[in-house]
């Protein structure tokens, strides 16, 4: 404390008595962001090694200088100054367990002249998101991996069906775990349903349930996903493939939460929370005609755009050692500074999954335990081709070859078909060791294996 700053008001012993007896996490800080009291659940939960009263609480959790609006985060107790209300932001805090995400409610608490006067501060871990290597999280410190985290700790714990919005190999059915883990549902199921796979005669069956006689091979009365995901949670994924007879039933359920079984008149109630996504351009689909508007805005009540890795290519570094460390655990493997500049200069898009690929090989071609410039470049060079482009956007071709102007995202397709197929013949176990060892869910990879067989 300066000789010119006023020493701290010491609060009244039931705000402090109150504070003590709650449950969660909380801080009582004053309007000079001095930390007055700190309650039991955060000194077990955060483990502070001394007292943290009498400091700053952006000392504490940022290890700032200075409070956090100078340093380039949000601050609730600027934003609450302002709007004279509570106030809610995610941070990264440096925790005894190390650097951790924290949902943070700030509450001011105004004088008898209206004043702001003290600042309660209530903590909650993000447990399903790391800003440092994690064996099984979402993970990611870059502006556009904590928008996108805000916005899931924000609708989590509510009812809002939520649409997840981003290119192939972005995250989708982690982030949706993700909400799930985090919501009042999290101990019931999560039941994700791949809409691509399925057929469309099978469709409605797989989702509702069926009676027995309902159809040809009907022998017995089935359960569909919806009630198997009784209590919790049904992540669509891939719902911009849902055939068009089959979205106005979807509708139904979303609207009244009731659905019926095929072959049967009684009508059964749901009692779900639907999450879904998609790579889709469903807007652009609603104006084509192939998805129904009324549906898109009930899927679409809050949407989380998940950013490709383009958009967070700081993330490379804490991606590449989770993903190194899941892939050979008995090996430390680490990537070398040259060899991390030269992959934040890929594009990647294939995004994390394209990633996961591409560190696999370049560990087969190195014998130690650092992936160095030369072993990244031939990893590179042994990937998938693709076509380059001049601005203008046409192919470049070798001297005297005819020029064709390709479909690149045919190209592309076509490659990774052809690798896809190579895989397969050259692996001897379980598709479900195979889906790991290509980093894909076992769905997609029999989605992807069905796009074979019909090339």
């Amino acid at each position: 404390m300066t000789a010119t700053e006023r020493p701290p008001v010491k609060p009244l012993p039931e705000l402090m008595s109150f504070l003590e007896g709650l449950s969660e996490p909380h801080i009582l800080f004053d309007a000079r962001y001095r930390i007055l009291a700190a309650n039991a659940a955060y000194r077990q939960q955060f483990n502070q090694a001394q007292s943290v009263v009498g400091r700053r609480c952006y000392e504490v959790s940022h290890h700032f200088s200075v409070p956090c609006d100078q340093a380039g985060e949000s601050c609730p107790l600027a934003q609450a100054r302002e709007s004279g209300q509570r106030e809610r932001v995610m941070h990264l805090h440096h925790t005894a367990q190390g650097e951790e995400y924290i949902n943070i409610e700030l509450t001011p608490i105004s004088n008898a002249l209206g004043k702001q006067t003290y600042y309660v501060e209530k903590m909650e871990p993000i447990r399903v998101a790391q800003g440092q290597p994690a064996a099984r999280s979402l993970i990611g410190r870059s502006p556009a991996f904590q928008e996108m985290l805000g916005l899931v700790a924000r609708v989590a714990p509510s009812m809002a069906t939520v649409l997840l919005l981003g290119e192939s190999g972005t995250g989708k059915e982690l982030v949706a775990q993700a909400v799930h883990a985090s919501s009042t549902r999290a101990h019931k199921p999560l039941v994700a349903v791949d809409c691509a796979s399925l057929p469309e005669n099978l469709f409605e069956s797989e989702l509702f349930g069926h009676e027995r006689g309902a159809f040809t091979g009907a022998n017995t009365a089935r359960a569909g996903l919806v009630e198997s995901a009784s209590g919790g949670t049904l992540f669509l994924d891939e719902v911009g493939d849902i055939p068009l007879t089959i979205q106005v039933k979807l509708l139904r359920l979303l609207e009244s939460g009731t659905y019926r079984r095929v072959g049967s008149t009684e009508l059964r109630h749901a009692d779900i929370r639907v999450l879904s996504a998609t790579h889709r351009d469903l807007a652009r689909m609603v104006f084509q005609g192939t998805f129904r508007e009324d549906l898109y805005y009930r899927l679409s009540t809050f949407p989380i755009h998940l950013p490709a890795l383009r958009e967070r290519r700081e993330d490379l570094g804490l991606l590449s050692a989770a993903l190194l460390q899941r892939m050979s655990p008995t090996r430390a493997l680490s990537l070398s500074e040259a060899a991390l500049r030269l992959l934040q200069e890929q594009d990647f898009p294939g995004n994390v999954r394209e990633l996961r690929n591409l560190l696999e090989r370049t560990s087969l071609l190195c014998d130690g335990d650092t992936l160095g410039v030369r072993h990244l470049a031939r990893a590179l060079s042994a990937g998938v081709r693709r076509p380059t482009f001049h601005r203008d956007g046409h192919a470049l071709q070798p001297a005297g070859v005819v020029a064709v102007t390709p479909d690149p995202a045919s190209t592309l397709k076509d490659a990774q078909r052809a690798a896809l197929a190579q895989r397969v013949k050259a692996h001897s176990g379980s598709r479900a060791e195979l889906a790991q060892h290509l980093g894909i869910s076992p769905r997609s990879l029999y989605r992807k294996l069905k796009g074979l067989k019909g090339a």
